[in-house]
């Protein structure tokens, strides 16, 4: 039996032993790194994230994660206490204080904050939000192309939990996780409320079918960054790239299949359902969409 193995599998750095953290404006180790058992974050998910990359001092599409951030913010009605010159203050401090140039991810956490008392109406969040700030050194080390089962849990619809949301509330995709690691797979393939594939339970989903790359319409799944930058390679190049509905039956023809994701850029994908996708290793045109997409970070981050 193969080894599990997550899409955001990273090597071993000693680094990690000691770094320092963001927590409401003040920088501290790990053990002062802690949130209050009251914290509306901790209690209820009640909160918004955003991951990001750090190449050659610079993060990747900040203004792209921005955005996102302060929308989703806006969509909760959620005052996160900084513009977004203190956002870009806050992660800036830590990467020096850490001394970090490349390499490294973050994760942005923004809740409402304390509550007074543990119900969830946001009014009893009185003190304001909860900023923290995680950042490691980070490589991507996944050891062969990852292994996908269909599940149960879907991509729902947007009056339930839009699934654009980047929100703290991430119990479907963790059950959808559970899921396939116990049918043997390492992450969970999702569909959408029309039965079409939609996503992962972390990342977004491509397909490559006879020179074409195919992705979802994009209405159920997390309007991914590095999912709208493969787009935008794609059409820049030339390369034939549609947002579509599409079935299994698709799916298990494909030529080639690969996720995308902050952490991991372009994942390849070599079994689903137990049907192997082409070779079952990497594929020619997710190759080449990887390169492309590493001259585009080298443009933005130099």
């Amino acid at each position: 039996m193969q080894e599990h193995v997550t899409t955001h599998q990273a090597e071993e750095d000693a680094r990690n032993a000691d770094l320092l953290f963001y927590l409401n404006g003040r920088i501290v180790p790990r053990e002062q790194a802690v949130v209050s058992i009251y914290d509306s974050g901790f209690m209820l998910g009640d909160g918004i994230w955003e991951g990001l990359r750090l190449y050659n001092g610079r993060w990747a599409f900040l203004d792209d994660h921005l955005d996102r951030l302060f929308e989703a913010a806006k969509a909760l009605d959620l005052d996160i206490g900084l513009d977004r010159a203190g956002v870009v203050a806050a992660l800036e401090a830590l990467r020096q204080a850490n001394g970090m140039e490349t390499d490294a991810h973050a994760r942005l956490m923004v809740t409402r904050g304390v509550k007074s008392r543990p119900f969830q109406h946001p009014s009893l969040s009185q003190q304001g939000p909860t900023v923290a700030i995680i950042m490691e050194h980070s490589r991507p080390s996944i050891p062969r192309p990852i292994r996908l089962a269909t599940v149960p849990h879907i991509r729902g619809l947007p009056m339930t939990q839009d699934p654009k949301l980047n929100s703290h509330s991430k119990l479907n995709c963790i059950l959808a996780c559970i899921a396939a690691e116990k049918a043997g797979a390492d992450e969970g393939l999702m569909l959408d409320v029309n039965g079409f594939v939609n996503t992962t339970n972390a990342c977004n989903f491509f397909i490559v079918r006879k020179g074409e790359v195919w992705t979802s319409t994009g209405d159920y799944c997390m309007n991914g960054i590095t999912r709208q930058k493969v787009i935008d390679v794609c059409r820049a190049e030339g390369i034939p790239v549609y947002e579509r509905n599409y079935s299994l039956v698709d799916t298990y023809g494909a030529d080639e299949a690969f996720l995308t994701g902050t952490f991991g850029a372009q994942t390849p994908v070599g079994e689903i359902d137990g049907r192997v996708i082409g070779t079952g290793e990497m594929g020619p045109m997710t190759e080449r969409i990887r390169a492309l997409y590493k001259d585009l970070i080298a443009r933005e981050c130099r």
